[in-house]
């Protein structure tokens, strides 16, 4: 993996002296781990024309779970009151002569930019911008590895779930037990708290688990993931407790399921982002339901559990082969509840079969 890292960093020095800027400075967690394997708390990377540093409070192996640092990588442990990485890293610069350093305006908060003026007042600050995002778009064979396993736990955890007692059970409860489950099968720990919506709460995206228990002949919304070696993965499904379902609640399933297969039907390399959500979108747009959906389709998956691509109406650019994203449509009715189906996919071209998907469990509608 270290020419891997090394390979990602070769890339980013090679936009930053497009840029103008000598050196650069990461500190936003997912970038620093994308480019030097390891992200440990409070950690920067500094590349400069010198070295490769990555500087820290917390030695890297004290949180195996976010991984170890790139072996070609200097570290710089500070001590507990040795303050702050990215200001000890601008020292570097300035006792070297560096004239400009490119930072991630983005995560930068204002007292940490006010500290790096004021410990190198003549370095010229330039905003790096989502360079390192940017890159993390598209995934590499290892990458995807990683997913792939990540949609392995939580499509273990999600079905052996399903084979318990849920009538009686609540939705926080049944969240903490997900929690525990993908654990169990390998999982770093989740991918985000586990959501989990009963009857009315069923169908929210991001609905947070309340104390309502499961009654029979609600519709069970259940969303999450996994992490795995620092990647995230996500999978939603939605079900039936007890009893057949209800001929509105078969109608909702049908419908929102053929939105769901036209998004996924149209991940192919080269396709607009907007256009992949409004494949999805215009099967529900039809059927009435256009007020109330969600402001997008789906979203990039990888180090963070939202990243690029936004697959929404007003998104600009196009797929790329290697992107892993999601597909998750929608809907909800007030004081009845909603479906939602969600897979993990990586966008491959048609030679190679089309979108790969990673999360398997059925989208049969089960009663449970």
């Amino acid at each position: 993996m270290s020419e891997v890292y090394a390979a990602r960093r070769k890339r980013l020095r090679e936009r930053c002296g497009a840029g103008g800027s000598a050196s650069a400075l990461i500190s936003r967690p997912a970038n620093v781990r994308y480019l030097a394997g390891a992200a440990p708390r409070g950690a920067v990377l500094l590349l400069s024309a010198h070295e490769e540093l990555l500087v820290c409070t917390d030695p890297p192996d004290e949180r195996p779970h976010e991984g170890r640092p790139d072996e070609a990588l200097k570290v710089q442990v500070l001590s507990r009151s040795g303050g702050d990485p990215a200001v000890a890293a601008a020292g570097i610069l300035t006792d070297r002569g560096t004239e400009s350093l490119a930072v991630e305006e983005h995560h930068l908060t204002v007292a940490r930019h006010r500290a790096l003026r004021s410990v190198a007042p003549r370095l010229r600050l330039a905003d790096l911008g989502g360079a390192v995002e940017q890159l993390r778009v598209v995934k590499d064979e290892e990458e995807i590895s990683c997913l792939r396993i990540g949609a392995e736990i939580a499509d273990q955890a999600l079905g052996e779930l399903l084979e318990s007692i849920l009538v009686g059970r609540t939705e926080r409860h049944l969240a903490l037990e997900l929690e525990r489950r993908l654990v169990d099968h390998g999982a770093d720990g989740p991918a985000f708290t586990p959501s989990v919506g009963t009857g009315p709460n069923s169908g929210r995206r991001g609905h947070r688990p309340t104390d309502r228990r499961v009654e029979e002949g609600d519709f069970l919304s259940v969303c999450l993931g996994a992490t795995y070696r620092g990647y995230r993965c996500e999978i939603g499904r939605t079900f039936v407790i007890g009893t057949s379902p209800a001929e509105w609640q078969i109608e909702l399933y049908d419908l929102v399921f053929a939105a769901q297969r036209a998004g996924r039907e149209s991940l192919v390399p080269g396709a607009a982002y907007r256009d992949v959500d409004r494949a999805a979108r215009q099967v529900l747009d039809s059927a009435g339901y256009a007020e109330g959906l969600t402001a997008l389709t789906g979203h990039g998956v990888g180090l963070e559990i939202e990243e690029d691509p936004q697959l929404a109406p007003a998104a600009m650019g196009k797929l790329d082969a290697c992107v892993p994203v999601t597909v998750e449509p929608g809907v909800h009715l007030p004081g009845r509840g909603g479906v939602r189906i969600d897979d993990t996919l990586v966008v491959r071209p048609e030679a190679d079969g089309g979108p790969e998907l990673l999360t398997i469990t059925t989208k049969e509608l089960l009663a449970l």
